[in-house]
């Protein structure tokens, strides 16, 4: 029973119901509706009180009489990660722009032995431009975002562990998912290593301030929103992991994780695959860290979630709808 998550949202519908109550102040005077609105205002911040007590209590609930055994036994994990080679597989979806830069910058990387591109049906040359730069190259025909990362996940692991450049050491098991639309760097793959030993997957967080640029396609509505998201599955998984960047593209994971994974992940989920893969690996016992990146404004028109503050919304919903009642089954 995850008390936190039930309880950040009866919290936040609290705080809800009390804002709303007090802004309808507005329209009660202004528009002469005092008469109709009052009683539904006095309403609201009456009885907002209520889901707010009982949310804080099943949060320190949670907090205070439960965390102690979901965090028992739970020792930090040190498992270091040998000295070889990357596979990077790359989501894109008409970035012709972007993926021939994005491609080279990941293959000049000293860890990177192998780049993959999955193309979503795109109508440009992105596959070609992929290919020219020196990318293996695949077309995935069913739309969808998580249709395309299921494919780079299934394309990476049937690749043997990629072996560094000119060296004879083994594959090193690692795989890193990321975007060819240019708003990731290769250089932040050092910090992804770095933080390896520590979790089978590493999730890049964009929420450090001074790591993101002044002017990206991450509205601060955006931000906020996806901050929150985050925090609720955090809660809903409480002691097993800080999670603040539910909507990353970038992130690693261990080899082997990855492939017993993938048979409880749903390729049919679409733009909140990654809210999705978070939640079923917390959910099926993986070890997960969020480690800092950078975030830079992307080439071309952004096509997913972040195309504008509505589209955003939507799919903040279907994620928050996800978390706590579960995501659609996989297919058969």
């Amino acid at each position: 029973m995850p008390w936190a998550m039930y309880g950040f949202l009866a919290f936040a519908t609290g705080l809800a119901m009390y804002f709303l109550g007090v802004f309808l102040v507005v329209p009660r005077y202004l528009l002469g509706l005092d008469a109709w609105l009052r009683p539904v205002a006095e309403w609201l911040v009456w009885y907002s009180g209520l889901p707010l007590v009982f949310g804080t209590a099943m949060v320190l609930f949670d907090m205070l009489v439960l965390l102690g055994g979901k965090r028992s036994g739970a020792e930090v994990r040190s498992d270091p990660v040998q000295q070889a080679g990357i596979t990077v597989a790359l989501t894109a979806y008409n970035d012709e722009a972007s993926i021939g830069p994005a491609v080279r910058d990941f293959l000049t990387h000293p860890r990177v032995g192998s780049v993959i591109v999955v193309s979503n049906n795109s109508r440009d040359a992105t596959l070609a431009r992929a290919q020219e730069a020196g990318a293996l190259v695949f077309n995935e025909e069913q739309p969808g975002y998580g249709r395309c990362v299921h494919r780079c996940f299934t394309e990476s692991l049937r690749l043997p562990g990629s072996e560094l450049p000119g060296s004879d050491l083994p594959g090193s098991g690692l795989i890193v998912l990321c975007e060819g639309d240019g708003t990731f760097i290769a250089a932040d793959i050092d910090k992804l290593i770095a933080y390896a030993p520590h979790a089978e997957i590493v999730n890049g967080t964009r929420t450090v301030e001074r790591l993101r640029q002044p002017i990206t396609q991450l509205s601060t509505f955006m931000y906020y929103g996806n901050f929150f998201v985050g925090k609720l599955l955090e809660s809903k998984h409480l002691g097993s992991a800080t999670i603040t960047d539910v909507g990353t593209t970038y992130k690693l994971c261990r080899r082997e994780a990855l492939e017993r994974l993938m048979p409880a992940l749903n390729p049919g989920i679409n733009l909140e695959f990654n809210a999705h893969f978070l939640d079923t690996a917390l959910a099926e016992g993986f070890t997960l860290v969020e480690c800092p990146i950078t975030f830079h404004p992307r080439v071309g028109i952004s096509k997913g979630g972040n195309v504008n503050n509505r589209r955003a919304l939507q799919v903040g919903l279907r994620m928050i709808l996800g978390i706590v009642f579960g995501w659609r089954k996989r297919p058969a």
